[in-house]
């Protein structure tokens, strides 16, 4: 992480997906855990994690391609076409409302359920 960032931490934000779950990533979390700050969202708030609309937005962009990517390689370009058409300020427009969704996701009391 001193590479990104020049406090030498970073902050790694994830949801509760299997993936991100498993033995081998929650040991590799594990040993790691000095390099960066840990943020874990709730299960199920992709609301919460500024990465998915931009993947939609690129989606939506290379699926409308004609003709459409048809390998791994023009499909890496297609995407990096897609991402250097994005204006500048794009991250931020979705950091910027980082505080509202949080203040949201604090408001619906999404996450565990006491019974």
């Amino acid at each position: 992480m001193s590479i990104v960032y020049s406090d030498k931490f970073g902050q790694f934000q994830q949801d509760s997906e299997t993936l991100h779950t498993s033995r081998i990533a929650t040991k590799w979390f594990q040993e790691h855990s000095s390099d960066f700050r840990h943020f874990d969202c709730p299960p199920k708030s992709l609301d919460m994690n500024i990465i998915e609309p931009i993947w939609v937005a690129l989606q939506c962009v290379v699926q409308n391609r004609s003709p459409p990517p048809g390998t791994p390689m023009y499909l890496q370009s297609a995407l990096q076409d897609s991402w250097c058409e994005k204006p500048p300020g794009y991250l931020q427009t979705f950091v910027d409302t980082m505080p509202r969704r949080v203040a949201s996701l604090l408001c619906a009391r999404v996450g565990p359920k006491r019974y």
